[in-house]
């Protein structure tokens, strides 16, 4: 979320990677530009350079026209898959750890509940997701679920048991403490959070939100709150054997949600 994401990314996720012995890593990076909405293409690049292997998105990614350009050549930045057909960029793929030794699946889907228009999600799982299957095609899979309300992430995520090694929320800015393996192996959290400045507003000036919610006339445009962030995320554990997880732990790291 913001500059306050990236200099929390830049400055503790080397350290995150290494202690954890960490082969592949997904960022949804929507919120990344300075302004917090949408991601530049010279982003993207830094992201990469900080060892994050895919990053997903949601309902920002066309705010900077940008990203519309570069995306078709940029198979790593991916789209919800349920937007509409003809949608530039791509919203699946299968890609390699950094030891090049796994095949790893990155899913992004966005719900439909209070979200931009976008082709029934549901409808769109269960086609895609007949395009992967554990240890046959794919080692590992990871599903980006972009949604508002807990209750579709929920069911997006008993739909994938047992067919992904995960299912992360994003979108909301707050994580959840039901971080949890699924009865049928895979690993749930219903939102993981953002990472950027908690003394805010879901990452936007504190001050500035009060007073566009109080309908204020001295409330301008919402614009990131620029403290020290916190790095909010999940770390996964999975099996070589069956890609499905074996243990699921929450991130909060530095900032002042940590505190």
């Amino acid at each position: 979320m913001g500059l306050a994401g990236r200099k929390a990314l830049k400055k503790n996720l080397k350290s995150v990677l290494d202690q954890n012995q960490i082969d592949f890593t997904v960022i949804n990076g929507e919120n990344a530009a300075d302004d917090g909405k949408g991601i530049t293409e010279d982003i993207v690049k830094d992201f990469f350079s900080l060892g994050i292997d895919v990053i997903t998105s949601g309902n920002h990614i066309w705010d900077k026209m940008e990203t519309s350009k570069f995306i078709d050549k940029e198979n790593r930045l991916l789209r919800p898959a349920n937007l509409v057909e003809g949608s530039p960029g791509r919203g699946h793929g299968i890609f390699l750890d950094k030891n090049r030794k796994y095949k790893i699946g990155v899913i992004n889907l966005m719900g439909n509940i209070f979200m931009r228009k976008t082709d029934d999600v549901f409808v769109t799982a269960k086609k895609i997701c007949k395009n992967f299957t554990l240890k046959q095609n794919v080692d590992f899979l990871i599903v980006d679920f972009h949604g508002e309300i807990t209750s579709e992430k929920m069911a997006i995520g008993h739909f994938f048991d047992g067919i992904s090694t995960c299912v992360v929320g994003t979108h909301t800015h707050v994580p959840t403490a039901d971080t949890r393996i699924l009865e049928k192996g895979t690993a749930y959290q219903t939102d993981i959070g953002m990472c950027g400045d908690y003394n805010s507003v879901i990452g936007m000036n504190k001050e500035n939100s009060i007073k566009k919610f109080f309908k204020d006339k001295d409330a301008i445009k919402h614009f990131p709150s620029d403290g020290e962030g916190t790095l909010s995320g999940i770390i996964v554990e999975a099996s070589e054997k069956t890609g499905l997880a074996k243990k699921a732990t929450r991130l909060i790291l530095g900032g002042n949600l940590e505190r």
